[in-house]
């Protein structure tokens, strides 16, 4: 039962404190996750960087008109999922 009350205490602490300064508290799990998502996207940013140049590079070495066909519908893409992450 005291853990119960603690919690209590904890949450009405956060409560008078978000009052107080008008900015929410985030619980520090919650920050983690927010934390690790970011991370998250912008790993999932730089991956998609290099695969861009990557395929840009072919483009400019290959002469194959179906590849290159291939490599454009590849990039254009790549950058669609770019344009909503960023």
């Amino acid at each position: 039962m005291a853990n119960g009350w603690e919690s209590k205490s904890v949450e009405e602490q956060q409560s008078i404190q978000e009052q107080e300064s008008g900015v929410p508290v985030v619980p520090e799990d919650k920050k983690d996750e927010l934390a690790r998502r970011k991370a998250e996207a912008a790993r999932k940013v730089q991956a998609l960087k290099l695969t861009r140049a990557r395929i840009r590079e072919q483009l400019s070495r290959t002469s194959n008109e179906r590849y290159t066909q291939l490599l454009n519908t590849e990039l254009q893409q790549i950058e669609a999922e770019l344009s909503t992450l960023e």
